[in-house]
């Protein structure tokens, strides 16, 4: 219970708020592979930066350049062909506009983007929101609403990006405490000594034993939040606090590949100290370990806001 109390203690004394200034990329929340490209290409025009790029493609795809959805929607930005053919670019210069290329696919993302937000331009409100519900739902439409329309999914999709764009983002200041990190902890308390299992999730079938991310998601649950099952979807829920920012609550995470995030292979609940609750491995059990090892990849601090803005597949 002293680090349930602890949580509110600490939380009370942190300035609130974001800080302003030039949007760059949280620690490997983008596959190495692309990095460079969203970097450059997010920052094209006013409307959009490098985290909100991210958040569109991760949002489209979850960073696979080979998926096709139902719709024909192809590549790592999801374009159909035939919007592909009127706004597809070369975004490397080697004399074609490839739809499966990344190298293409992010800059032409991009591009779309600046071209909605400039059709957008003269609509009353944020301007990035009516780019998104322009592209969500056309020009046209936020043209004649006079901003986002009173369309359920596109005012749907314009939270959701705006809500995973702050996970994308790299935190120029504090990041807000959250607001049920006491009660995850306290869940997760309550399960010390309980035998790691792979693949639990903490049901009556798997005999209340659980795996690392079947253990934060139960704790998330139990306070309201809803996160993915897998330990790399779930460093997408919130903004990323630096080490030394570290809140009890925070997800921390662990990978052998430090520049990717979609590599993260476990998850634990930090309680302060240098130390976390985690379900480590086959034959353990539940336990506080330290996190200060060579494959700590950072901490994610879950909002609701960002566990509701994940994709439900990526």
């Amino acid at each position: 219970m002293l680090l349930v109390v602890g949580v509110y203690i600490v939380a009370g004394n942190l300035v609130n708020g974001v800080g302003k200034g030039s949007v760059g990329l949280a620690k490997g929340s983008v596959p190495g592979a692309y990095k460079t490209l969203v970097q450059k290409w997010g920052n094209l025009c006013p409307a959009i930066n490098p985290a909100l790029l991210a958040a569109q493609l991760y949002q489209e795809s979850g960073w696979d350049p080979d998926v096709v959805s139902h719709a024909d929607a192809r590549g790592i930005a999801q374009f159909i062909p035939s919007t592909w053919a009127t706004h597809g670019v070369d975004g490397d210069g080697d004399g074609d506009r490839d739809i499966w290329d990344p190298n293409d696919a992010i800059p032409s993302a991009a591009s779309y983007d600046c071209e909605l937000a400039k059709y957008v331009k003269d609509v009353p409100g944020d301007t990035t929101n009516n780019m998104l519900a322009a592209y969500n739902a056309g020009a046209y439409r936020v043209i004649k609403a006079g901003g986002v329309p009173a369309i359920t999914e596109t005012q749907n999709y314009v939270t959701r990006i705006r809500s995973l764009e702050k996970s994308f983002a790299a935190p120029v200041s504090r990041v807000d405490p959250s607001k049920q990190a006491a009660g995850a902890i306290y869940y997760a308390q309550k399960k010390l000594g309980t035998p790691y299992l792979w693949g639990g999730e903490g049901t009556a079938a798997d005999g209340g034993r659980f795996d690392c991310s079947g253990l934060t998601q139960a704790a998330y649950d139990s306070v309201g939040i809803s996160l993915p099952r897998v330990a790399n979807d779930q460093y997408n829920a919130g903004p990323h606090p630096a080490r030394d920012e570290l809140l009890p609550g925070d997800l921390v995470f662990f990978s052998d590949d430090l520049t990717n995030s979609r590599a993260i292979r476990h998850v634990g609940i930090y309680v302060g100290g240098g130390y976390m609750i985690d379900a480590p491995r086959t034959g353990a059990v539940i336990r506080f370990d330290p996190i200060d090892t060579p494959d700590y990849f950072g901490a994610t601090r879950v909002t609701e806001d960002g566990a509701k803005a994940l994709p439900t597949a990526v």
